[in-house]
């Protein structure tokens, strides 16, 4: 009869030993997803990638990626989704020799003009994500570290890239 019934919890018989590593994994509307945030050259290109957690905001990841590409030509134009359309996202961009091209959200009271036929050329990115999860084990995140699941999404993209 020992440590029956004089701890909360599971007896030691089902303890487990815990995997080491960090797990961006957040509670979202849709459920416990993980976000892939990147930025590529094209549609078969992704120069910079990270993770983050359903739950938080992209627009904090957007700066700290866009802080690692190295600084744009002059005039070069950085296609960004309604998500990075923040102040402190696009002042970055223009300040590392970008031109920001994202459209405002409808609530702002400012509203800026924007290329809107440069724009369009977005989908090029969305077609490299549709690729990326045509890989079952991306959409359904079977991994459960970063590490591993960062891994076997450059594996996605290299396969993709050789295609």
């Amino acid at each position: 009869m020992f440590r029956q019934h004089l701890g909360k919890g599971s007896s030691r018989r089902y303890w487990r030993v815990k995997k080491s590593g960090y797990q961006s994994i957040g509670k979202s509307r849709g459920g416990w997803t993980t976000k892939i945030h990147m930025v590529a050259a094209n549609d078969r290109t992704a120069v910079i990638f990270m993770l983050s957690p359903g739950n938080c905001h992209d627009d904090p990841e957007g700066r700290v990626l866009l802080k690692g590409v190295e600084k744009g030509h002059d005039g070069a134009c950085i296609l960004m989704d309604r998500a990075y359309e923040s102040d402190a996202t696009r002042a970055l961009a223009v300040e590392m020799g970008y031109v920001p091209v994202v459209p405002p959200k409808s609530n702002r009271f400012e509203p800026w003009e924007y290329d809107k036929e440069l724009y369009k050329r977005r989908n090029e990115i969305e077609r490299l994500f549709r690729r990326l999860k045509g890989f079952r084990r991306v959409f359904t995140r079977y991994d459960k570290l970063d590490i591993l699941f960062v891994g076997f999404i450059l594996f996605a993209l290299i396969v993709d890239a050789l295609r």
